[in-house]
């Protein structure tokens, strides 16, 4: 099932030797950063060698920015990588679906063990793409979907059955649709759930929904600038449902307009945010350029998590996918933070280059990747 705004394709690019980092002005790159491959030498010491471990770029293979800039952020978050590398995910395989997660795995062990300043994901393409064959063309995509798909895939193929639980209903399209029974590496990182309070303006009668996600896109209240907790604020506002958004009431046995409240039961280890700038109102597409601030660390979501589950309320960031253009052009880039030297990466293709933390803020951010859980190393147990 496609997320909530399929059909908005959005603008990739082939890749740019020429492009600069991004500094003072938000829609150029770095002009001072070097690239990683002029910093890294066979002579290195043990610690300079330790420090590019997960500082690799990654190939285009033809308007696949997109693709590049979701494994970078992906190939940041550590307990993930830390499962491909120790080949936990071997014993999880799921017969005959396996391709993309060994691919995957294949990857981010070349991202994170290899002697390359570069490598090419095209094997991970191919097997990505033989389940979905949009992500075969060499035609722009939006990362937001590909990550979704990317998840769902690596999800189905390591996925093990758990002792039933009440059926959830999820009908909301961007959220991934899993059975409840379903536990793997994806929903145990990724996968949270949402509470809806939803009460009867007629009779106030209260009755509850549960909702798993792995991705919550937030509107942009504002198009000029906002903060992330404004955007978290609007998602989770109270709404009213009326007209032809009436619920049902059971005990009036009738549709009633209804007040809807959502929060968080289950506050997900790794929280990804998708910023909601392409906006679609009937014909008119347009893309929100709006300058959101959000934190490098400390992110607190207790005031949105329901006040049983508050056990991890505090998230840092980790990753940022970026997005400069327009609907109809543009480019995708990456800031990852890396685990082992604690600083903050630009990953531009094949084109990567340290930058300071104060960089990390840009008006161009699409996708927000942050982690309630503390960085660590990630050390391969066995080699895939």
């Amino acid at each position: 099932m496609l997320p909530q705004h399929a059909g908005l394709v959005k603008p990739d690019g082939e890749e740019e030797s020429s492009k600069q980092c991004h500094q003072e002005n938000r829609s150029r790159l770095f002009t001072e950063c070097t690239d990683y491959s002029d910093s890294s030498s066979a002579k290195e010491s043990n610690m300079a060698q330790q420090h590019s471990q997960g500082v690799t770029g990654l190939r285009n293979l033809g308007n696949t920015c997109y693709m590049n800039a979701i494994l970078q952020c992906l190939c940041s978050i550590t307990p993930l990588v830390e499962y491909f590398l120790s080949g936990k995910y071997i014993t999880a395989l799921q017969k005959d679906s396996g391709e993309a997660a060994t691919a995957f795995a294949y990857l981010m062990t070349d991202m994170w063990l290899g002697d390359s300043d570069c490598v090419s994901p095209e094997v991970f393409r191919t097997a990505i793409g033989k389940i979905y064959p949009t992500f075969l063309k060499r035609t722009q995509q939006d990362a937001q979907e590909f990550l979704i798909y990317v998840l769902n895939e690596l999800h189905e193929a390591l996925k093990k059955y758990r002792r039933k639980k009440p059926h959830e209903k999820v009908t909301t399209k961007c959220y991934r649709k899993v059975a409840s029974s379903e536990s793997s590496i994806i929903t145990r990182l990724f996968e949270g759930q949402l509470n809806y309070d939803i009460v009867c303006l007629k009779c106030e009668n209260c009755t509850y929904k549960n909702e798993v996600f792995t991705v919550l896109s937030l509107p942009i209240p504002s198009e000029c600038e906002c903060s992330l907790q404004e955007c978290l604020g609007c998602f989770f506002q109270q709404d009213t449902l009326t007209w032809n958004n009436q619920i049902h009431c059971a005990f009036c046995e009738s549709k009633q307009d209804a007040a809807v409240r959502a929060s968080i039961a289950k506050a997900p280890k790794t929280v990804i945010f998708h910023l909601k700038r392409f906006d679609c109102q009937g014909r008119m597409k347009r893309k929100l350029r709006t300058d959101i601030h959000y934190p490098l660390n400390n992110l607190d979501l207790s005031p949105y998590i329901y006040p049983l589950f508050r056990k991890h309320p505090k998230y840092s960031l980790c990753g940022v996918v970026n997005h400069f253009g327009d609907l109809d052009g543009g480019h995708y880039t990456a800031f990852c933070k890396n685990t082992v030297s604690q600083t903050w990466y630009s990953f531009d293709d094949t084109r990567v280059c340290e930058i300071p933390d104060s960089s990390v803020q840009t008006a161009a951010a699409y996708l927000l990747f942050y982690s309630c859980q503390p960085f660590s190393i990630p050390t391969p147990k066995c080699k895939c």
